[in-house]
């Protein structure tokens, strides 16, 4: 008898929510069923259990509906002591490792050497990205990115044969440069220290620092065996990260390739804070100059600020998508070209090799995947991962984290992942593929390193066979040539075009 009144029970908090509202008829007709499904011995036992399950159930119900919330907030909860749980066994681990190392290791040791150690192993594991920069490092760090420091305006390097500091070349327009410091000049002192074995980044040191403050210099001219004393007055150093092919003769860099035909040259370096504004200003250059096609060389970019390399993006396009980012615990964003200010009216050409990565990827992958530029040179790099730069000990040091990852407006795949094949979807696939051999990278480099000195006279006899550069004007000299041959009611000059361009910048503004 338990038994039938048990099995009745649970047949009745089965049915109990579909019984409940029910007319007296349909109540009935219910009824009917049971006694005809179930023994007729219990039957009256399961017609008042089900009356007293369409009563009281819903109650039962509301019951387990708390007893239910409540079990998974216990065991939400439980789950949290488990990771805190978990979180601070593991500092224990650590701090009893560094604890026994500090006091049993065979010989003294720095902590933040050991500290600093812990933190470059422990961001090694994620990915090549991600990274400590200690105090040491940081002011070169954001030095590079906002693009100025206070000094006087030279590249150097160590020369071995005299073991002291040789000037690379002066940068244009800066005190160094207006001093007289020349391109191979060996700095024998500065600030009275002998430079004969000095580490250059002691070199640096002593050369860089605040504006309006001067620096001693004694350096010997190449083929002199006198040296000259100069006091030079420290500025804010503007680096450039717009580049031309060569300096013309007032010093300045000739962004025109090709006069005859019009074709600019830009060589973009990297994407520093204010590289899409010494663009804009190129540009505009250009365009008084009547550009008809453009060179943009981004072949050994690494990257830069992921800002620039969207502002860079939309000067080109007038809608569309530009580059679109995902991380853990930052939201879904999509970038988007806007029509105002955009450099349209002009074929278009970006070489890349692979060295361009990042940023340099976001600007070639977009340009392609909208059909404005054409793709010359190598595949790319195959990095496609933002880091952000977090702020530690109040500024002193910094993490750079990856935080997330972009896809192009195709949304294809940019990052090559270290278990990638060559024949998998990464990086950026050029539209002419001109792939350099060793020999050939070796050369340039030597090439472009002599090409980039500020020199007085004559220009450099090195000579290299630019195979890359060379495909891009083959291409531009046949799209122009193209455009040339329409009837003149379909041309519409670039200069209109930009001008459009900066009327409507204009009413934005």
């Amino acid at each position: 008898m338990i038994q039938h009144n048990l099995l009745t029970l649970k047949a009745c908090r089965t049915l109990a929510g579909r019984l409940r509202g029910l007319t007296a008829g349909q109540f009935e007709t219910q009824t009917r069923r049971l006694r005809m499904r179930f023994n007729p011995r219990w039957t009256t036992h399961a017609v008042w259990m089900l009356v007293i399950a369409v009563l009281v159930v819903p109650g039962w119900a509301q019951d387990s509906d708390k007893e239910k919330e409540k079990a998974e907030e216990d065991k939400a909860a439980a789950a949290k002591k488990t990771a805190d749980q978990e979180y601070f066994e593991l500092m224990q681990v650590f701090v009893d490792t560094f604890e026994q190392v500090e006091r049993n290791y065979v010989k003294d040791i720095d902590r933040r050497k050991l500290m600093e150690a812990a933190l470059r192993g422990m961001l090694k594991e994620l990915d090549p990205y991600s990274s400590y920069i200690p105090p040491e490092e940081l002011t070169r760090f954001n030095d590079r990115v906002q693009q100025e420091f206070g000094g006087i305006g030279i590249q150097v390097q160590p020369e071995p044969r005299t073991r002291r500091i040789l000037v690379i070349s002066p940068l244009p327009n800066t005190p160094a440069y207006t001093a007289g410091v020349r391109a191979g000049d060996i700095v024998m002192e500065v600030e009275g220290e002998d430079t004969e074995d000095m580490p250059l980044s002691r070199a640096v040191e002593l050369m860089k620092g605040p504006a309006g403050e001067t620096v001693k210099l004694k350096v010997r001219h190449m083929g002199e065996s006198d040296d000259v004393s100069l006091d030079i007055e420290r500025a804010v150093i503007q680096v450039s990260s717009v580049l031309g092919d060569k300096y013309g003769k007032d010093g300045q860099w000739d962004f025109m390739l090709d006069g005859d035909d019009h074709i600019g040259y830009i060589r973009l370096t990297q994407f520093g804070r204010k590289s899409g504004e010494e663009l804009a200003t190129t540009l505009e250059d250009l365009k008084k100059k009547g550009m008809k096609g453009l060179v943009l060389d981004l072949r050994f970019n690494p990257g830069g600020l992921l800002s620039q390399a969207v502002q860079i993006s939309d000067m080109f396009i007038e809608s569309g998508t530009i580059v679109s980012t995902e991380g853990k615990n930052s939201r879904a964003r999509t970038w988007s070209a806007t029509k105002s200010g955009t450099y349209s009216g002009f074929p278009m050409v970006i070489l890349v090799n692979r060295f361009s990565a990042s940023a340099s990827e976001i600007v070639s992958a977009c340009l392609q995947d909208h059909k404005r530029a054409f793709v010359v040179g190598e595949r790319s790099w195959g990095k496609g991962s933002v880091q952000n730069i977090i702020e530690l000990e109040s500024g002193a040091s910094a993490l750079k984290l990856t935080t997330a990852g972009y896809k192009r407006p195709s949304g294809k795949n940019i990052h090559r992942f270290p278990d990638a094949k060559e024949t998998d979807e990464w990086g950026v696939m050029p539209d002419e593929v001109a792939r350099f051999s060793r020999k050939e990278l070796e050369d340039y480099d030597q090439y472009r390193r002599d090409r980039d000195i500020l020199r007085e006279g004559d220009e450099s006899k090195i000579k290299f066979d630019d195979r890359q550069l060379a495909k891009a004007l083959e291409h531009l000299r046949t799209q122009l040539a193209a455009e040339d041959k329409k009837p003149d009611a379909e041309k519409k000059p670039a200069e209109d075009k930009n001008a459009d361009a900066a009327v409507e910048k204009k009413k934005a503004a």
